[in-house]
């Protein structure tokens, strides 16, 4: 009945052979008179999901998150990942071959400092690193006698011998209408920005796709189309994208705004453009450091900075807005239908994880729009969700008994990109878990209901998500929000809600709002919804003031509401909420489903 299209739950990388495949390293390390290397998990353009080609660091080690780095010397091998992984690492990687490390406790810079010999030369590949990355540990090793060398050629290329070939995405444009502004226009808007450069080299795929008004098939989950450009300050722009990815239609659109060029072309015009005595604009969080060195050699002005498309893209036009809003309420309606349908199949049991996200993609895809997933489903029961990005596969796949049941999901849809996380009670929950989960959504709607000047960032309102439980001295390890996209990444920068959230939210910034609680080896809990920033209107206001609208549309589970730790405020904001996502549910709904949300959204 429930397929799988967009997902799979197959294990992705094989941790049982890091030991043979760290000894075929280290073999070739000693060719090269290297005593150590550095295998981050990155692509060219720092991208969260890399194509199959780029995904070295899963070959290498069998971990497959996000986010990573192994260091492998000649005689030690550590790997390092953020809280998210904490738990997940340990059971794919060989921990013989392995020393998993916290990045949070230990950087692999402060790993380096206090491990590496006096005399070592440890290797890594600058177009898989920014300039940022590369001067913080090049510090760190000179710090222990050590020296950090820039490779032509990444070593474990060398190994890989069933490595899958580059992507070719075919490369698609993105509609006027849903775009909201021209790709000249953004170009002409860029140029603006750059005021005493003379170029920018966008490395980022999202900023490509954004200003070019395309999208692309090179990565999963996100519509990518992976490639670089040159955009000067006046005059015509380099675009450097493989031509196999281009049809006629495109091809044409693109041909009468940039200079269409193979991706081997960029090296040497970034030399030209150098060697005139020209200043480039590199984006500091994706630019490979490779270039940016290729291009002082060259005799450049460079400036490692922001990417000013990069806050452009992050606040959404109207255009933009209105197709994030459809697609939220198309979104919820298929996320109610599986709620409908997961309060009867979970009751009957034997229902499992894997089971249960098929289902729900079923159901998005369903709505005859679905492109794709936002990303793999988080499919959580018990104490599988006390791992904030676990991962089901066919290996852990869990049968979801009584107790805590965690879903986080989102599609990928023409018009918008969504991401929702519900915690759902199977059975009757303890009052622990009746505390815990109430905590979180008062945490929860702190954020929603949040009023703040304009220039205010996100690390200034992340403890709003947080006060409910610190006040039971509780806390989790993740941050409070991420920006989303307009079709494009579910996880966007600049903007979020965390402690290290610089950047002032601006009105139409999307970001989610997902406070949690994991009680490890037992359960975990989050909710989620999106909203947008935008202004609010207080009467007597001496200042500018913004908040937040709050775009999901789905009801939070009443079974685990201790009403008792509620204000009126926070009841009045919930009942509310509810009411709108009736109203707003119901006509997409057949009859059985509407009586069952009626239920779930009835004032507490």
């Amino acid at each position: 009945m429930f397929e799988s299209v967009f997902q799979s739950f197959d294990e992705q990388a094989d941790g049982t052979q890091g030991a043979a495949r760290v000894a075929a390293l280290r073999e070739k390390l000693a060719r090269l008179k290297l005593d150590g290397f550095l295998a981050p998990r990155a692509d060219r353009h720092q991208n969260e999901y890399a194509p199959p080609s780029e995904e070295r660091l899963a070959w290498l080690t069998g971990f497959s998150g996000s986010a990573g780095t192994a260091v492998v010397l000649a005689d030690r091998a550590a790997i390092f990942v953020d809280g998210r992984y904490a738990l997940a690492v340990r059971g794919q990687v060989d921990v013989s071959v392995f020393e998993p490390v916290d990045v949070g406790t230990t950087s692999v810079a402060d790993w380096l400092r206090a491990n590496l010999p006096r005399g070592a030369r440890v290797g890594y590949d600058p177009w898989l690193a920014t300039p940022a990355q590369v001067e913080r540990l090049a510090r760190a090793a000179a710090d222990a006698g050590a020296e950090l060398v820039a490779l032509d050629a990444n070593p474990v290329d060398a190994l890989w011998t069933d490595r899958p070939p580059e992507p070719l995405g075919r490369i698609v444009l993105y509609p006027r209408k849903l775009a909201g502004e021209s790709a000249g226009a953004k170009l002409a808007r860029v140029g603006e920005a750059l005021k005493g450069a003379d170029a920018l080299l966008v490395s980022d795929p999202h900023s490509l796709a954004w200003i070019f008004n395309i999208r692309g098939a090179d990565v999963s989950h996100t519509p990518l189309p992976l490639g670089f450009a040159l955009i000067p300050r006046a005059g015509a722009p380099s675009l450097y994208l493989d031509p196999r990815k281009l049809a006629a239609a495109p091809r044409k659109a693109l041909a009468a705004l940039a200079k269409l060029k193979a991706p081997d072309a960029l090296e040497r015009d970034l030399s030209i453009l150098a060697g005139e005595g020209r200043k480039i604009v590199f984006d500091a969080a994706t630019a490979p450091s490779r270039l940016v060195a290729l291009a002082r050699e060259a005799g450049g002005g460079v400036e490692v900075g922001a990417d000013p498309s990069a806050l452009m893209r992050a606040k959404k036009n109207a255009a933009e807005l209105s197709g994030a809003r459809a697609a939220q309420l198309r979104d919820g309606a298929a996320l109610t239908r599986f709620l409908f349908w997961f309060a009867q199949a979970a009751s009957k049991g034997g229902l499992t994880e894997i089971e249960a996200a098929q289902a729900l993609e079923t159901f998005r895809r369903e709505t005859g729009a679905l492109k794709d997933l936002s990303f793999p489903s988080i499919s959580a029961a018990g104490p599988n969700a006390a791992s904030p990005h676990y991962r089901v596969t066919t290996k852990t796949n869990a049968r979801i008994g009584r107790g805590l049941y965690l879903i986080d999901s989102g599609g990928q849809y023409e018009d918008g990109t969504t991401d929702v996380t519900r915690t759902l009670a199977v059975g009757r929950p303890s009052a622990e878990m009746r505390d815990r989960y109430t905590r979180v959504l008062q945490g929860h709607v702190a954020i929603a209901r949040a009023v703040f000047p304009r220039g205010v960032s996100g690390a200034q309102i992340d403890a709003l998500g947080r006060l409910p439980l610190w006040r039971a001295g509780l806390d989790f390890d993740h941050g409070v929000g991420h920006g989303v996209g307009a079709y494009l990444s579910v996880h966007e920068g600049p903007q979020r809600i965390s402690k290290l959230g610089t950047t002032p939210l601006e009105p139409g910034m999307i970001l989610s709002d997902e406070p949690g609680y994991y009680k490890g080896g037992h359960w975990g809990i989050r909710i989620e919804n999106l909203v947008v920033v935008e202004p609010r209107e207080i009467r007597g206001a001496e200042r500018e003031m913004l908040g937040f609208e709050t775009i999901t549309l789905a009801p939070y589970d009443r079974a685990l509401i201790e009403t008792k730790l509620l204000d009126d405020e926070e009841k009045a904001w919930i009942d509310a909420y509810h009411a709108r996502v009736r109203k707003a549910l119901s006509p997409f709904l057949s009859r059985a489903e509407k009586r069952w949300l009626a239920e779930a959204t009835a004032p507490l």
